[in-house]
């Protein structure tokens, strides 16, 4: 009987945890009203600035920082999509990738 009844009320909190995309009662309804205008930020937020992307290039002699220590290294190539760059590390024999964030310009 115990079974029986957790069983029962097992499905009954699944039931009401499902989504049903025909029950919108919460949702948001459109009105014919224009939003309110929202103020802009007085300052504006910062973002790397696209003469920052340009500074690193290929064959670039930069400092990588890894494992907390800076390394002298030279860009291979950079990849600004992921933020990430290809450096050769001097006395190493494979390239690593680093982010962008940790390569700077000497």
């Amino acid at each position: 009987m115990k079974k029986i009844l957790a069983i029962a009320l097992l499905s009954f909190a699944i039931t009401a945890c499902e989504s049903n995309p025909t029950d919108d009662s919460n949702a948001v309804k459109p009105t014919n009203a224009a939003p309110a205008a929202t103020a802009a930020p007085a300052t504006p937020t910062p973002e790397m600035s696209p003469a920052a992307k340009i500074e690193l290039k290929a064959g670039d002699r930069v400092k990588v920082t890894m494992n907390g220590v800076a390394t002298e290294a030279t860009i291979v190539s950079i990849d600004e999509r992921t933020g990430r760059a290809t450096v050769k590390i001097q006395g190493e024999k494979e390239n690593k990738i680093v982010a962008l964030s940790d390569v700077v310009k000497q």
